[in-house]
């Protein structure tokens, strides 16, 4: 290939076109409505919105965001607008941007408020796939987290199955023993794809005061601190499931995209660069864009797991 061919930069998962794998993360780029003024979110190969629940939920007390010398703490709590208003209030204006995939996240903290979220959203168009956080605590089971119980996990992926009329990707919680097992559980109970990893339980503390930097005390970390691990788990899970992976975790470059996808990745999303940096989503775009141009790739699918070992 010759410089002046212009690189396939398209991807397909689970039956989802993508003009490109760079996907906006959830929880990082609003309901998308409120970067289109600086982002051509039409531009990027998706975005998925902020978590939805079935009711509003206000999230947690502030301060809510730390940043680390690494990467950024957060305990927002997953406040947001309710299922239904997000069909009547956001929804209608992302239908108005051609070409944009929206992916819709959802949780719960029973397998009947995913049920019933996703329910709610069958109703709506112009949604590509749900994408379900399982890193929430399951009531049913004592706090356990949904995405660190193989059972729990197994009960919610199979029961928002029966329901969802759409693709189903479910985001893995890296705070697990076998994140292998975890996406092998979740393909067997029915998920289209998978996107991981969410953040790590992580803390930090004020020394002057002695109080927790974060108001819920425990928050996620997420950047490039948590890269190298992103990596790795991206790969295990790649290798343990036939379904495609979604590598997300300390992305912000187009060699980091690259990376992911080597490691086994179908595509990416993109969270924490978005707060330091509006516009980092589509600025990654055109940079793979010319990597590929620079490198000769005349289609980056090929990528998929392409990692050499001698």
């Amino acid at each position: 290939m010759t410089a002046s061919v212009s690189p396939d930069l398209s991807v397909n998962v689970a039956g989802i076109a993508l003009k490109n794998p760079i996907i906006a993360a959830s929880g990082t780029f609003g309901y998308g409505v409120e970067f289109a003024d600086v982002v051509h979110l039409a531009k990027l190969g998706g975005f998925v919105v902020k978590g939805l629940s079935r009711e509003p939920m206000i999230g947690n007390p502030p301060p809510r965001l730390w940043e680390t010398p690494a990467g950024m703490l957060n305990a927002i709590g997953l406040q947001n607008i309710g299922a239904p208003a997000f069909l009547q209030e956001k929804l209608p204006r992302l239908r108005e941007l051609k070409d944009a995939v929206v992916i819709t996240n959802v949780f719960g903290y029973t397998r009947e408020d995913y049920e019933r979220t996703v329910e709610i959203l069958n109703e709506g168009e112009g949604i590509a796939a749900y994408e379900l956080n399982v890193s929430c605590p399951n009531t049913q089971h004592g706090g356990l987290q949904f995405g660190s119980d193989p059972r729990s996990l197994d009960e919610v992926v199979t029961t928002v199955r029966r329901v969802a009329r759409r693709p189903l990707i479910v985001k893995l919680s890296p705070n697990v023993t076998s994140i292998a097992q975890m996406a092998y559980v979740a393909q067997e109970a029915g998920a289209d794809a998978l996107s991981l990893v969410n953040t790590f339980t992580a803390m930090a503390i004020d020394p002057e005061t002695r109080k927790p930097r974060i108001a819920n005390v425990t928050a996620g970390l997420s950047g490039p601190a948590i890269k190298p691990i992103a990596v790795r788990m991206v790969y295990d899970a790649s290798h343990a499931v036939k379904i495609p992976v979604i590598g997300m975790g300390g992305i912000s470059t187009p060699a980091d995209v690259i990376e992911f996808m080597l490691a086994g990745a179908a595509a990416v999303e993109i969270g924490t660069a978005s707060y330091w940096d509006p516009c980092a989503t589509e600025k990654v775009v055109d940079g793979l864009y010319q990597w590929c141009r620079d490198h000769h790739v005349a289609r980056i699918a090929d990528f998929v797991g392409g990692m050499l070992l001698e």
